[in-house]
């Protein structure tokens, strides 16, 4: 593999890391929001037990967290192939 196609591997994992921790930092300051919204209220039953679960709250780090794994998988081939080849 030539030395070009190593450096865009790896800056395509370190794109993907960089979207993860936004996605990451977005999900919980939603996450943030959605329960602060909560605690304003007179019925706090839902803040204080997390019931029902929303998933969607949870999406976001999610993903980020297989971003990061992702792009630290490219990272570490175009560092193997920049050094093999």
């Amino acid at each position: 593999m030539p030395q070009k196609d190593s450096f865009i591997l790896m800056g395509v994992g370190g794109l993907f890391i960089l979207l993860g921790l936004a996605s990451l930092l977005w999900g919980k300051r939603e996450d943030k929001g959605y329960y602060d919204s909560l605690r304003s209220r007179t019925d706090v039953r839902e803040f204080l037990e997390h019931t029902p679960e929303r998933p969607e709250l949870g999406a976001l780090k999610t993903g980020g967290w297989i971003s990061i794994a992702i792009g630290l998988l490219m990272l570490a081939l175009g560092g193997a192939f920049l050094l093999w080849g």
